[in-house]
């Protein structure tokens, strides 16, 4: 994984990076049990690749579901993968489940 993609450990260390992003945040929620591992893996390398594609105006938060109960809940967020763009600290994008590139680059594009 990239390494500028960041990883909150808890639902402040999340707060905190939404407050210190300069832009719009994309946030992709993960989970570890074995029906949502596949498709986080490949939501993993689509984010990696819009990281690179995007640069500075893209912020991205790999969020462990399990991790960040709270964060996950303030979101709606019922299964992984989700995405969700943040932007001063509410959601404008929501795509419950597992995206294509071109879907992923169009939901950025609509809010970056």
């Amino acid at each position: 994984m990239a390494p500028h993609i960041h990883r909150p450990q808890e639902d402040a260390e999340f707060d905190f990076i939404l407050r210190m992003a300069p832009g719009p945040v994309l946030a992709y929620f993960t989970g570890t049990w074995p029906k949502a591992l596949e498709a986080c893996r490949a939501m993993d390398a689509l984010v990696a690749e819009a990281v690179e594609e995007f640069g500075p105006r893209l912020t991205a938060v790999r969020t462990d579901m399990t991790r960040c109960p709270a964060t996950t809940r303030r979101f709606g967020v019922t299964g992984a993968p989700t995405a969700v763009v943040v932007a001063e600290g509410e959601a404008v994008a929501h795509a419950a489940g597992p995206l294509s590139r071109t879907e992923l680059r169009a939901l950025l594009e609509a809010h970056l």
